[in-house]
């Protein structure tokens, strides 16, 4: 390779990898950044450092991409989540995986499993992180899931208190309400339920450095009376409750322990309990992206609806309401990218470049992945058979007012 000339290898690497992604989409190797389409100018543009990059590209596109980008070895032009929104429709579109993408794919989903012991280090490794660095992009009250936006202008703080009581009224929350929460993040969820329904809160979670944050929260907030923060898996939960809440642990579990959080549920609500679960999704079964699972979420897998039933209904519990928020997801995930870039300076001080852009690109691409519908964010309300609240109609989940704030009208189970 002299000056600005490719090799005769090097134009069929690019041109096979340009085959392979959206046609708005320009594929170049440094030497030929500018080089443009017959068509002229490509709207987004990817540009490869080496041939050795172009080899990895050819290989495992999906790990390969997301290294290259993270070091430093590949370039994007024009808007990263647009560029990542045409490679997703390309993706889609063709619906096809190389042998050795499936082979990593199967390969981390082995040294990932989440065991008592992998789950834990699985969760260290995102969780466990410096609570100030989420606290340079998230909300004030660390609410690390899925926010809901009751008006498109909403703040990322308004929509994340709004998500909380959804959530709340989705249950039929009250006060003295026994509840316990399996995989608690920082702790807001739980506060808010003691704190605004009355409830008596048991929070479970492995994340040493998220339990002792909340911990901290429920002594300043004069609620360690009502809330219980316990560092302890999911799967040793024990005691009787009357809801069983879970706001972003199921894509974290693994369809294999589908059955042991199936049994936990079970013991804790029995029959005449109700509980949400509230995961992110996929609309068919496939794994989540390899890149993600080997440097941001390891051990994470998206189930399908029908998937997710497999925690339901082995103690038929029946379902009430289901409603896919992937809309809420992708406004979310633009406040969260929006700040990660306006704090991007502090983070690269405190962790390296390397962190800077592979969490731009674990943002950027989860926006893309939303916007396109590659993922989903799914609640499910459930409620054993003997449960007898079964609202007349869905009016009191868009009601303003707190559930002791309002009457409710009951319809009671047919038995």
């Amino acid at each position: 390779m002299v000056g600005h000339s490719l090799s005769t290898i090097d134009r069929w690497l690019t041109g096979k990898i340009q085959d392979s992604v959206d046609n708005r989409v320009g594929v170049h190797l440094r030497p030929n950044a500018n080089a443009t389409s017959p068509n002229g100018h490509y709207p987004h543009g990817i540009t490869v450092s080496d041939r050795r990059t172009l080899y990895k590209l050819m290989l495992n596109p999906e790990i390969a991409f997301g290294d290259a980008y993270m070091r430093g070895e590949l370039e994007v032009q024009g808007d990263l989540v647009g560029l990542l929104e045409n490679v997703f429709r390309a993706m889609q579109k063709s619906g096809r995986v190389g042998w050795y993408s499936r082979a990593a794919s199967w390969w981390l989903a082995q040294v990932q499993r989440n065991s008592l012991r992998g789950a834990r280090r699985n969760i260290h490794r995102h969780y466990d992180l410096d609570t100030n660095f989420y606290k340079l992009w998230l909300d004030d009250r660390l609410v690390y899931t899925c926010a809901y936006f009751p008006t498109p202008s909403a703040t990322l703080e308004e929509a994340q208190i709004a998500k909380m009581d959804y959530v709340c009224r989705k249950v039929q929350l009250k006060p003295g309400d026994r509840v316990v929460e399996a995989g608690c993040g920082w702790g807001s969820l739980a506060l808010h339920m003691a704190k605004h329904y009355g409830a008596k809160v048991k929070a479970f979670n492995i994340s040493h450095e998220q339990i002792r944050y909340a911990r901290e929260q429920a002594e300043m907030q004069g609620l360690t009376d009502d809330v219980e923060f316990i560092e302890d898996d999911y799967r040793n939960i024990s005691g009787k409750f009357d809801v069983f809440m879970s706001v972003g642990m199921l894509e974290h579990i693994g369809a294999s322990n589908y059955p042991p959080l199936s049994r936990v549920i079970h013991r804790t609500i029995g029959h005449t309990g109700r509980g949400l679960l509230h995961f992110i999704g996929r609309n068919r079964v496939l794994p989540l992206s390899a890149w993600i699972r080997k440097t941001i979420f390891p051990g994470a897998y998206p189930p399908t609806l029908r998937e997710s039933m497999n925690v339901l209904e082995p103690n038929d519990y029946s379902v009430f309401d289901v409603e896919n928020l992937r809309v809420h997801y992708a406004m979310t995930l633009e406040h969260w990218l929006n700040r990660f870039e306006l704090a991007a300076d502090s983070v690269r001080r405190r962790f390296g470049p390397e962190f800077v852009r592979a969490w731009r690109l674990y943002l950027a691409g989860s926006l893309a992945s939303y916007r396109v519908g590659m993922l989903q964010l799914f609640q499910v309300v459930f409620a054993g058979r003997e449960y007898r609240g079964i609202p007349l109609t869905r009016a009191n989940l868009y009601s303003r007012q707190s559930y002791e704030q309002k009457e409710v009208r009951w319809m009671h189970a047919m038995s």
